[in-house]
């Protein structure tokens, strides 16, 4: 039996809305940092499919300050969804990945933004003991998530798209944040290079054990100027039909936690510089194809799920 209702997934503006008592958006914002995948630390060229703007094509101009930005964006989402409660997402680059002291300064700038909480990307590489220990304190006075890309469990995947850490190190991060009760939303991402439809399961069930707060499904697009471009371009590369992609978000959605919130199940490249797949631009149809297959299936989210203490 479908426990959602309408949806037949627990969607993050449904759980937001039961935590703030009225609709509650999140603000993409640049804070200008850079990613130990680009400055050479992890490595130089950064993940085969991430553009020069580190996942931050939406989240504002860097060389804005984030009150700009955000009152810039403010407007727009006023006038599509009138009056609601703020989330600041840090959206661009790795979020933790400065000296603390600067991550303390670019954290209370974002919450002096008439925000009733914080949302944070970054890597799982990226935490610190330092960094922790600030998290925590942040988490203490506000809801706060921290955002991890994991993309895909698969080690050989992460070599393949130059991930720049493996999925023991992203554990460990994990882990230590949900040690301190910190939220964690996990990203995923569907029709990378190599990965088969088990492969893609796989990651789901992997972070299905985990059971994090939230989780991300993207869409894995082709953006100009990318290694994946090239890929692309090649033949070596190729990238899922809308079909195959509803197929597998609606398997991975049976196989995640009831609990878990779902705050992304497509992506939105940039058209500008997206290469394909182009039917990602009707997201309208993809979301509206994912509810259908549900409904075909007379499935929902959580439906497979099996944790370890309920197969004991």
């Amino acid at each position: 039996m479908n426990p959602y209702g309408r949806k037949r997934y627990l969607t993050l503006d449904a759980v937001l809305r039961r935590e703030f008592g009225e609709k509650t958006v999140k603000i993409p914002l640049n804070a200008g940092f850079s990613c130990p995948n680009r400055d050479g630390k992890a490595g130089f060229s950064g993940c085969s499919y991430c553009s020069g703007a580190l996942s931050g094509e939406f989240a504002g101009n860097p060389r804005e300050s984030l009150s700009e930005q955000f009152e810039k964006t403010k407007a727009l989402y006023l006038k599509k969804w009138g009056e609601t409660k703020y989330i600041a997402y840090l959206q661009a680059g790795s979020n933790t990945y400065a000296d603390v002291e600067m991550l303390r300064q670019v954290y209370d700038t974002a919450l002096s933004l008439s925000v009733v909480g914080l949302s944070i990307a970054t890597r799982a590489d990226c935490l610190g003991d330092d960094v922790l220990e600030l998290l925590s304190e942040i988490n203490r006075k506000t809801y706060l998530t921290v955002e991890l890309g994991l993309q895909s469990s698969s080690d050989k995947t992460a070599k393949r798209i130059n991930r720049g850490h493996s999925y023991a190190e992203f554990l460990t991060g994990y882990n230590a944040l949900k040690e301190r009760n910190i939220r964690v939303c996990v990203h995923i991402i569907n029709g990378l290079i190599g990965e088969t439809h088990e492969d893609m399961l796989k990651t789901a069930r992997d972070v299905a054990g985990l059971e994090p707060y939230e989780i991300k499904i993207h869409l894995m697009h082709v953006i100009h100027g990318t290694p994946d471009e090239r890929r692309f371009l090649s033949g070596e590369l190729r990238t899922l039909s809308k079909e195959e992609y509803i197929g597998i978000v609606c398997d991975q959605l049976e196989l995640l936690p009831p609990e878990t919130a779902i705050g992304r199940l497509t992506g939105d490249g940039d058209k500008a510089t997206l290469v394909a797949p182009l039917w990602s631009m009707d997201k309208r149809s993809v979301l509206g194809g994912i509810d259908h297959e549900l409904r075909l299936r007379g499935s929902y989210q959580g439906r497979l799920f099996i944790n370890d203490f309920q197969q004991s």
